[in-house]
């Protein structure tokens, strides 16, 4: 390809196309009906860097990584939205003791991911599941079963989380073990994101989130139970996280004492 190219999957009569485009060396993924202008062209659903595949490469993913400050060896890791499979394959290849699951209803989005963002196939210890997300938590079988939800649900608008009722929320975290967490990618308006996050704070123990990143990302965390916060303690956890996972986690621990000032003083 050149150094700017795109190229589109098959339509689907009940999934959304599937797109992808390179640029400088990086990969992305998009759902649009098409790329005749610039706003479908800059709807991003996920990104990898051709030369460091199994990295992270946008910043609000690797926020969704933040729960590493308070959990160090989880049994299940789940995503709810596939995207570009940067968090299902870097979960799988840095938490080798665990379980790394990955919802995603479009078909589409998860045969590219093998064919064009080196996803692994399913093994003993991976499984990239073709199911609705809400349906997957709202099955009483998993109850107090997953250790980590990564919550990123978009569609081709990206208006806002497909899934953001209090129900929804309530059955993540039904969901989760005793000191279970979920990250959850807000992109929206203002308006949505407080209706989100008053959702997550109706179903969990505690509930923060880190300054906005790029145009309009906000990450949240989501205890299911309140976690004891000492930040001398996050700031040791975080620079091992650095030089041992590439990850800038100083940052999210400078996000979350941003938080906490601002909550302090409201």
């Amino acid at each position: 390809m050149s150094s700017k190219s795109r190229t589109k999957t098959e339509l689907h009569p009940t999934h959304p196309e599937v797109s992808i485009s390179e640029f400088r060396g990086v990969r992305s993924l998009h759902l649009n009906d098409d790329f005749s202008g610039d706003t479908a062209y800059a709807a991003i659903q996920g990104s990898m860097r051709m030369a460091v595949p199994e990295q992270i490469e946008l910043e609000y993913v690797q926020q969704m990584m933040m729960w590493m400050l308070f959990a160090e060896n989880p049994a299940h890791i789940v995503q709810l939205g596939l995207g570009a499979a940067a968090l299902t394959k870097f979960c799988y290849r840095y938490f080798p003791e665990a379980k790394v699951s990955a919802i995603e209803l479009n078909p589409h989005v998860i045969a590219i991911c093998h064919e064009q963002f080196q996803l692994p196939e399913n093994d003993a210890r991976l499984q990239v599941i073709e199911a609705n997300a809400l349906d997957f938590v709202m099955n009483p079988a998993r109850h107090g079963k997953l250790d980590i939800l990564q919550v990123d649900l978009y569609d081709a608008e990206a208006q806002g989380p497909v899934l953001d009722s209090p129900e929804f929320y309530q059955a993540c975290a039904d969901c989760l073990s005793e000191d279970g967490m979920m990250t959850v990618n807000l992109f929206s308006s203002a308006k949505n994101r407080i209706k989100n996050l008053a959702a997550m704070e109706s179903a969990f123990d505690a509930v923060v989130w880190l300054p906005e990143v790029h145009d309009a990302n906000v990450v949240v965390l989501a205890f299911k139970r309140a976690p004891a916060i000492d930040f001398t303690i996050l700031y040791q956890r975080a620079a091992i996280i650095r030089v041992n996972y590439k990850l800038p986690a100083p940052y999210w621990v400078n996000g979350l004492k941003e938080w906490m000032t601002l909550d302090t003083e409201a």
